[in-house]
């Protein structure tokens, strides 16, 4: 069903002048076509190098929404906090730094069972022709089984690889953040291990690259069928024709369940158990009442860092410079930077107390209210480090 379409859509991976000229369209890339790539990705800044990706990849778009269905933490000795606009930060430890090349293999799944299902029915289709004699409905649906199992004989020789760029020798640790709709991913690991995430691609390869002819040959034959088709099967007998139509509905029904099946959920996997190797216990989430406890648990959770490195990640997360924003930004670097100095294990995030005649004056409220959002964040850091 819908060979037709097929032949187009596939059509347009080859690349000479006669393909063009029978499948004219956009060149693209196999794993384009096929969904393997080609979509954009969250902003990322690193804290320690200082790089800003505005729109990241496919690879980093798989990533956060993997990291959405993990588990949201409960952590019972947290502070009590005020909820305005509920974020979500979740913290991916990197310990595997993948190959620059990758070849990830899918396991099989009942889906290839399934397919016995419209082989056998076509091929008993076939012989029920035979018997009855209408070798015009025989010969089409023999078409149809040849058409299709060459198409996804050649279709499936392409090689799924996953690359990524070597980094520079003697590089920082890739520490940094994506950042999504009301939720972080702290990216936490070597250069190596951050960049696949950041940088990374799926590639399908195939040995006819880069004019893909045997694609295209596919693309005619399957064009072929979908004409034959047309004249051919109205000259069968009506046994005949009842039994192309079984045979069209068997393969229709194996179609509608491969279409069923959530490939990006499949491609995530192979992202995180074959390509990361990431074990779920390395992923810790969290759920934290407003956006500056937030940005404030990111920041913790990206030191150690140069402090102009979070001061640039605390401005660009909360831009808001007046003067109370500001006093608020400078004590939470004071106090992580305090932290970092300190030679012991033991974490304290203490800020000073205010002076009697301050000069905030009634902008004082806001100022405690921002220290208790600053707080509570570095509560839920406290349960961090004890996971860790």
């Amino acid at each position: 069903p819908g060979s037709y379409e097929i032949a187009k859509r596939y059509g347009q991976l080859s690349t000479s002048r006669f393909w063009d000229a029978l499948y004219p369209g956009v060149n693209v890339d196999p794993a384009t076509l096929f969904e393997f790539d080609g979509t954009q990705g969250p902003k990322y800044t690193a804290v320690q190098s200082g790089t800003v990706i505005a729109r990241t990849g496919h690879v980093a778009r798989l990533f956060m929404e993997e990291c959405k269905e993990a588990p949201v933490r409960t952590t019972p000795g947290a502070l009590p906090q005020r909820t305005t606009s509920p974020g979500l930060v979740t913290v991916a430890d990197l310990s595997v730094i993948p190959r620059e090349i990758e070849t990830p293999h899918q396991q099989r799944n009942i889906g290839s069972i399934l397919a016995c299902a419209p082989i056998l029915v076509s091929m008993s289709a076939c012989i029920v022709c035979a018997v009855l004699g209408d070798w015009f409905c025989f010969s089409m649906i023999l078409l149809g089984i040849v058409a299709s199992g060459f198409s996804c004989y050649t279709i499936g020789m392409g090689t799924l690889t996953f690359k990524h760029p070597e980094p520079a020798r003697d590089a920082p640790p890739g520490d940094g953040l994506l950042e999504g709709e009301n939720e972080i991913v702290i990216l936490k690991g070597p250069e190596g291990a951050v960049n696949s995430i950041t940088r990374g691609r799926f590639y399908l390869e195939y040995a006819s690259k880069p004019r893909y002819n045997n694609i295209g040959w596919c693309s005619i034959l399957l064009t072929f069928q979908f004409l034959a088709q047309l004249l051919i099967v109205p000259q069968g007998t009506l046994h005949g024709q009842i039994a192309f139509l079984v045979s069209l509905a068997a393969s229709w029904a194996y179609n509608s369940y491969l279409s069923s099946l959530d490939k990006e959920r499949i491609q995530r996997s192979i992202l995180v158990n074959q390509v990361l190797r990431l074990d779920p216990s390395h992923i810790h989430k969290y759920e934290l009442g407003t956006r500056t406890s937030m940005v404030v648990f990111s920041l913790l959770l990206l030191a150690p860092a140069n402090t102009r490195g979070l001061r640039r990640v605390l401005n660009d997360l909360l831009p808001n410079d007046t003067d109370v924003w500001t006093r608020w930004k400078d004590e939470v670097l004071s106090c992580i930077e305090k932290d970092l100095r300190a030679d012991t294990h033991k974490f304290t995030f203490q800020f000073e107390p205010l002076a009697p005649n301050d000069t905030l004056g009634p902008c004082v409220s806001l100022l405690e209210t921002l220290r208790g959002d600053a707080r509570a964040a570095a509560g839920y850091y406290e349960d961090y480090r004890r996971c860790v």
